[in-house]
């Protein structure tokens, strides 16, 4: 009778070799949970492909919904806009892509598309303002008392 391994094939057949030798090949251990990454100290990601995916349920774990970010090596950093968690992917895969034949690029190597703005690109700051709206009121008693702080 055939075991796993001797029927096995392709990326089955790598992850029965690698449990074999004690090698989680996937790297399906979970992220790091036990802070928030930062712009300057990112939850770091790991991928063999040229995109991959990562959930962020908040800091602290399980604050909201599960959040679907997508990284990839010509945007490696993402940001959670529920939380601001921020995650960067770290290639580890092979330099010479096999596959890059078929993406056009420019001269400078980068693609016909421009990829849209994410959350991560904007850095959020809380400025805090005084603004004289008593302009906007009629009566002259109102006038007096009303002054708005707004954040920008």
């Amino acid at each position: 009778m055939p075991t796993d391994l001797d029927q096995a094939t392709g990326l089955e057949r790598l992850e029965i070799l690698g449990k074999m030798q004690g090698v989680d090949v996937f790297d399906m251990k979970p992220l790091d949970s036990s802070r928030k990454g930062t712009l300057d100290d990112p939850i770091i990601v790991k991928s063999f492909g040229d995109e991959q995916y990562a959930g962020c349920t908040g800091y602290p774990v399980d604050s909201h919904v599960t959040i679907w970010l997508t990284m990839s090596r010509d945007r490696p950093v993402e940001r959670c806009p529920e939380c601001g968690n921020v995650l960067k992917m770290e290639y580890v895969g092979p330099q010479e892509d096999a596959h890059n034949h078929h993406h056009e690029h420019h001269e400078d190597g980068h693609h016909n598309h421009e990829e849209p703005k994410t959350f991560a690109d904007f850095e959020c700051r809380i400025v805090e303002r005084e603004v004289d709206i008593s302009s906007l009121f009629s009566t002259t008693h109102a006038r007096d008392f009303i002054t708005l702080k707004v954040g920008l």
